[in-house]
């Protein structure tokens, strides 16, 4: 019986209209469409390109787009900035995936454990979150990053320690009005654990607000990279990302505009693409659609 009822309010969030929905979606298809360009180009653009990101062609410096083989020119060290941009593209974009998978893990965790448990350590969970909260989460994020070495990893773990709070929210919201549903109640009296309630047949039913919230997350983390990146306390020069290259680009707004508008042209086409894929997660997954 519980198995029927927990496939039954699953098939909710994954029928075919909500698959409707979401392909009628045009800014979410189009923001798939960008990030698959994106990504492809990153994985496979460096080993195209004729010059690696770290080569240096002192005689090419500034060397403006389209020129010669540097389709998207060069920056002060003569670098080109097409093999750069690319491999800067797979720190930011692995930094934003990596902080999304281990923030979505915390707050999920930490929100069905405070959604299904309640009482005493429900109400310490959340108030715990909403004291991370009420710090700005820019502050924490350079108070850490300034306190260690700056890597890759470090960025990740900075990023993620400051945004599963949101899904912890989302998470504790929506697990609690499920464990009073009748497929829950049935568990119950199965005798099933509550680990096993919680984890098998409570969390698949509030798959639909995670994902959404994951997918925002990544769009987040991606400017969040950029920023604690362009502010000197991110990844560190000679490896790119698209917040160091804006940094390296500030005193050349007016010799050579194009080192700061095309990773800023990156960041952006990567974070308002993610923006579009949850809208239209979030008005696909909407049960109030299923009713009107």
């Amino acid at each position: 019986m519980t198995a029927i009822t927990t496939n039954s309010i699953r098939e909710r969030w994954w029928n075919s209209r909500t698959a409707h929905r979401f392909m009628n979606h045009h800014l979410a298809l189009i923001g798939i469409v960008m990030i698959a360009l994106l990504t492809l180009a990153c994985v496979f653009a460096p080993h195209l390109l004729p010059y690696d990101s770290l080569y240096i062609d002192l005689r090419a410096r500034f060397a403006p787009p389209f020129t010669g083989q540097h389709y998207l020119g060069t920056d002060p060290l003569g670098r080109d900035l097409a093999a750069r941009l690319f491999m800067a593209g797979r720190i930011s974009l692995l930094v934003g995936f990596s902080a999304m998978l281990l923030s979505t893990l915390i707050g999920t965790v930490v929100g069905v454990l405070a959604g299904y448990k309640g009482g005493l350590i429900g109400t310490a969970l959340m108030r715990t979150v909403d004291g991370f909260l009420s710090f700005p989460s820019i502050f924490l994020v350079l108070a850490l990053a300034a306190a260690l070495k700056p890597s890759p990893i470090m960025i990740t773990v900075v990023i993620a320690s400051t945004s599963w709070m949101e899904v912890a929210r989302i998470v504790e919201a929506e697990v609690r009005s499920l464990r009073e549903r009748e497929f829950v109640q049935a568990a119950r009296m199965l005798g099933l654990s509550a680990t096993r309630i919680m984890f098998r047949e409570i969390l698949p039913n509030a798959a639909g607000p995670i994902i959404v919230a994951a997918t925002l997350t990544i769009a987040r983390a991606i400017l969040m990279e950029a920023y604690i990146s362009f502010l000197g306390y991110g990844i560190q020069p000679p490896l790119p990302s698209w917040g160091n290259m804006l940094n390296g680009a500030q005193q050349y707004l007016g010799t050579a505009p194009w080192l700061a508008i095309i990773p800023g042209a990156a960041i952006t086409i990567a974070v308002t693409s993610f923006n579009f894929i949850g809208d239209g997660l979030r008005d696909a997954l909407d049960v109030r659609g299923d009713h009107s």
